[in-house]
């Protein structure tokens, strides 16, 4: 997959509050470079999925599970399938088939072990890669908005607001104060 780069604008519009003591002019600021990095979507995946497992907890099956009866194989010649059956009578459990995977109540197919490979190395390299990636995929509109973001009263992407805004305590009074 080759390589997508980003087609940004050099400069981005400051927005300022309704009633913000700013100048006449609409300020503009140069786009930083990482805002026109190249966009990987298969190496966010990719770091993403890594990631994620570092916080998987190890389980696994007991080492005893399906094998704590003393059920023996008949052998050949009996007409009857060679897996191991319980012995004994005078219950339902005597007679059945024990120990395979097959059977009801025996072990699974190659149990599960706590000393799986459970966590994933990932390079420090690949990693701020991504996260570059994904920084310049937040400003292309087209792709914000496949994420199911509803940026249609958003003026433009990426959207800059001036300091003022640090002011603002309360959601409701920035929707009311935004111009």
């Amino acid at each position: 997959m080759a390589a997508a780069s980003a087609a940004s604008r050099p400069l981005v519009t400051v927005q300022s509050l309704e009633g913000d003591m700013a100048t006449d002019a609409t300020p503009t600021v140069q786009l930083p470079d990482v805002m026109k990095a190249s966009i990987r979507p298969d190496i966010v995946s990719f770091v993403h999925s890594y990631i994620s497992k570092n916080s998987r907890q190890p389980y696994a099956v007991s080492k005893r599970a399906g094998d704590q009866t003393s059920a023996e194989s008949c052998g050949t010649g009996r007409a009857v399938s060679r897996i191991p059956c319980v012995p004994g009578g005078g219950t339902h459990r005597a007679g059945q088939g024990a120990f395979g995977n097959m059977c009801r109540g025996g072990r699974m197919f190659a149990p599960t072990k706590f000393w799986r490979r459970w966590h994933r190395k990932i390079n420090v390299t690949m990693k701020r890669y991504a996260v570059v990636s994904a920084i310049a995929a937040s400003a292309i509109p087209s792709l914000v908005t496949a994420r199911g973001h509803r940026i249609e009263s958003v003026s433009e992407m990426p959207l800059v607001v001036s300091d003022s805004v640090e002011s603002v305590e309360k959601t409701s009074a920035a929707m009311n104060r935004r111009s």
